[in-house]
């Protein structure tokens, strides 16, 4: 099975059946332990999973659409959102030739947007550079839109059977607790050194259910809480299970104060559309569609308020009236948005410029809309409730 949540990560060594044409060449002797991965791969055949829906083919897309879902996101949550993309986009040619905005409103809500921007990316790079046929060297793989070293291991892994070592996070977490690693995986020279071990104990053959098995025991017994030690036929060679650590490897990242942010966003409503604007490629929600946003500090019946709404929506139309609703907040990754809406019934409507980046949106489109997804909860309940829209 594959990991609950992965990370994205930063290219592979590996040889064997195929072999990557990689000079990377850290292998030391010192770490190999052939015994590790025969314990992976025979608990892994008997205990893993096999029954995901992106298991037990050797299409190297259907492998990349699971592995770049799965950075950052857990299984339940993908398997709706990748059945759905296999369904619009059949193969890589389908999905390169697909409109940006349809891509963006099939990913709306699963997160981390910058996937679904390189993933369409990578799959126009496929087939325009690679003939639509995915590269069986993960050091190749490298080099596409979105993929990094250890999801390019695990396409060329499950996809070809390239001998090619894997590490996001749930690996670390195995690797950290079994071998004891003393210092916070995320750090540079100790992420270094956990790769020569990954390198090092990879299994001449049966490298694919090595790989799941490594995801497998992550995303099942090693996990980050209450670790089912007494099943996971790592055990007995285990620091942390060994000295009762387990709670304390691997070792936390050091907290920061988490940043907060506020904005206000204009629910501008003019006979049941909403007025969206498409946001940039790059920042938070980038490629979506949001509502337009301004100051949050201003308050309503101030005059800097009315000047700054007024200068907002000077293209759009004249308002009617503003309605000031629940405040809500979201949690990124690295920090806390505040979120101040405001309903804006317009007294009238003006024609939006040919090259805006805003349009009016019905609302009876709005669950399909790429929106982000507290955004979209945000219309939906706006647009459901009676007498919103009674104006």
């Amino acid at each position: 099975m594959k990991r609950v949540v992965r990370e994205p990560e930063a290219g592979v060594v590996s040889a064997g059946k195929k072999t990557a044409t990689t000079t990377r060449s850290e292998n030391p002797a010192t770490l190999a332990d052939p015994a590790f991965s025969h314990a992976v791969i025979h608990w892994q055949k008997q205990h893993g999973r096999h029954a995901l829906p992106w298991q037990n083919t050797r299409d190297a897309y259907r492998v990349w659409l699971s592995e770049i879902m799965l950075q950052q996101t857990q299984v339940a949550a993908v398997i709706p959102y990748y059945l759905r993309f296999l369904a619009s986009f059949p193969t890589v040619a389908s999905l390169a030739a697909a409109p940006s905005e349809e891509v963006m409103a099939h990913w709306s809500g699963l997160g981390y947007y910058s996937r679904a921007r390189n993933l369409h990316k990578c799959a126009q790079a496929i087939v325009s550079a690679h003939g639509g046929v995915f590269p069986s060297d993960p050091v190749l793989l490298e080099q596409l839109p979105g993929i990094g070293r250890s999801t390019a291991a695990a396409i060329a892994a499950f996809s070809y059977g390239t001998r090619a070592a894997i590490l996001d996070g749930n690996v670390k977490r195995v690797f950290a607790r079994v071998f004891g690693v003393e210092r916070y995986p995320g750090e540079k020279a100790v992420e270094n050194e956990l790769w020569l071990r990954a390198v090092a104990l990879l299994p001449d053959t049966g490298v694919e259910a090595y790989t799941q098995g490594l995801m497998d025991l992550g995303a099942t017994l090693c996990t980050r809480n209450r670790p089912s030690c007494n099943r996971c036929p790592l055990a007995q060679r285990c620091v942390a299970y060994a000295t009762n650590r387990t709670g304390e490897l691997p070792i936390r990242k050091p907290k920061k104060a988490v940043p907060e942010k506020a904005t206000a966003m204009l629910l501008i409503i003019d006979d049941e559309q909403i007025l969206l604007e498409q946001r940039p490629d790059k920042g938070i929600w980038g490629g979506l569609l949001s509502l337009p946003e301004m100051d949050a500090s201003l308050q309503p019946g101030t005059t800097d308020f009315d000047v700054a709404l007024a200068h907002a929506i000077a293209a759009f139309g004249i308002p009617a009236s503003v309605e000031k609703l629940q405040q809500f907040s979201h949690t990124f990754t690295h920090f806390k948005l505040h979120v101040m809406p405001y309903r804006i019934a317009l007294a009238q409507r003006l024609q939006i410029a040919g090259q805006s980046s805003h349009n009016w949106y019905p609302a009876a489109r709005m669950a399909d809309a790429p929106l982000p997804a507290p955004v979209k909860k945000l219309l939906l309940e706006v647009f459901r409730a009676p007498d919103l829209l009674s104006e």
